[in-house]
């Protein structure tokens, strides 16, 4: 391959960005490994015509980075946060699984005792 076909292909990116409400809270668990693990699920929801019901994913989430795992510390259930990160498969014995390996969580809006919505999961 020369140098003008390697530059005029496409560079591999994998990168996710989600906005979406917390419907399961932060666990941290330890793999056999050692590692630690956080984990939570985001419900986003999908765009739909006006004239259609919302429909909304559920979408795992994991980091293994000390900061995200702080970042996610006093975080509850409905808070609206917004993640950036990679999709990758995990695999361990018996199954796999894709999630978002989350490298940055912020807070978008603090869930009030108003809010109505119920995200799935």
């Amino acid at each position: 391959m020369s140098v003008d076909q390697m530059v005029s292909v496409p560079a591999h990116h994998n990168e996710v960005i989600l906005v979406g409400r917390l419907s399961k809270a932060p666990e941290a668990r330890r793999l056999p490994s050692g590692t630690e693990l956080t984990q939570w699920r985001l419900a986003v929801r999908r765009p739909t015509p006006d004239n259609e019901k919302g429909r909304a994913d559920a979408i795992e989430c994991v980091t293994y980075d000390p900061m995200v795992r702080d970042a996610l510390t006093g975080l509850t259930v409905d808070d609206v946060v917004e993640v950036q990160g990679a999709l990758r498969r995990r695999w361990w014995r018996g199954g796999s699984a894709f999630e978002v390996e989350a490298r940055s969580v912020r807070l978008a809006h603090r869930a009030s005792a108003g809010d109505e919505e119920t995200p799935p999961g």
